[in-house]
């Protein structure tokens, strides 16, 4: 499973899970440790100026470890629209 993290410039981070794992929250938050650091390598300024991040309501995105690793960063998150 790939996780792919962009904005208008492009890619930022391309994640690989190795195969046989599944997302969890303790995964998820190491993917986000790896994000800020690839935001501040190729995006200098921008943790300053504002990360939104929008994703689903999946287990690992909506835990408590994943809230409060959000909240250390200030990262805020915009909401995934709703299927119909």
């Amino acid at each position: 499973m790939a996780t792919v993290f962009w904005d208008s410039h492009g890619m930022i981070l391309l994640d690989i899970l190795p195969k046989g794992e599944s997302v969890n929250a303790d995964q998820y938050c190491e993917t986000l440790d790896r994000l800020r650091h690839a935001v501040r390598r190729k995006r200098p300024g921008l943790l300053r100026s504002g990360v939104v991040l929008q994703h689903d309501n999946a287990t690992s995105h909506t835990a408590k470890r994943t809230k409060e690793s959000l909240e250390r960063y200030r990262w805020d998150i915009f909401p995934h629209p709703t299927h119909r």
